[in-house]
């Protein structure tokens, strides 16, 4: 069985050259654990000037996605009735690591990339994707969240990280902020390592590290010791 394969629907393919080539990301998919396939719905047109956009109907500011290009870009994919489509949006659920973890699991993703003033609603009628958004904050179209989702699910692939230990023991896995991380020179500029990390001592090391999790978390992000609702 292949690795994850995501589908992105975008106007500007060439944005994600480096993103998808190097670091993590780049050795998953040479790895054959992620494959990424870039699709510009502008193909998707019929008109001879690729129109992807009009006026809202009922007036106000801007252009609208049109729904026929994306559903038809869609419709074109191999596979793409047991795909899980996701459109970026504002109005979508904010990307935590827990929805991270659990799209790192699917097969086949499919990821559509907004802009303008937002999609026409037909694409979400006829299409029923997810609805995720990346932080309170506007961008200029959805690439930058799609390049965001396909970096954090690649490093959750199994082998993508070396060992397999390493996606589990980092921020927000179990609510918490990771601990301060430490490595040589043991003293500089006066700032020196706890001593508890250069003890060889094993479980008082852990202790250490957990109660610093938890303080770290308190202090910048109280949010996450709530109980999730």
């Amino acid at each position: 069985m292949g690795g994850l394969r995501v589908d992105v629907l975008t106007l500007f393919p060439r944005m994600f050259a480096a993103a998808l080539d190097e670091s993590i990301v780049g050795r998953a998919r040479a790895a054959g654990l992620l494959e990424v396939r870039l699709h510009d719905f502008r193909s998707y047109t019929y008109d001879k000037h690729h129109t992807v956009d009009q006026p809202p109907y009922g007036g106000g500011p801007g252009m609208v996605l049109t729904p026929e290009p994306i559903v038809r870009a869609v419709e074109a994919i191999p596979g793409h009735q047991n795909a899980h489509a996701i459109v970026f949006t504002p109005a979508g659920r904010r990307l935590d690591q827990a929805r991270v973890f659990e799209l790192a699991r699917e097969r086949h993703l499919i990821l559509i990339c907004g802009h303008y003033e937002g999609t026409d609603e037909r694409v979400r009628s006829i299409i029923g994707p997810e609805e995720l958004s990346i932080g309170d904050y506007v961008l200029t179209g959805g690439e930058l969240p799609a390049m965001v989702l396909v970096d954090a699910v690649a490093r959750l692939q199994p082998g993508a990280l070396g060992g397999e230990g390493s996606a589990q023991d980092e921020s927000f896995t179990n609510r918490l902020l990771e601990h301060p991380q430490y490595t040589r020179p043991a003293t500089y500029r006066g700032h020196t390592v706890p001593e508890v990390l250069l003890s060889g001592h094993h479980q008082r090391i852990a202790e250490w590290r957990a109660e610093e999790s938890h303080r770290r978390t308190r202090a910048r992000r109280p949010d996450l010791l709530d109980e999730p609702s």
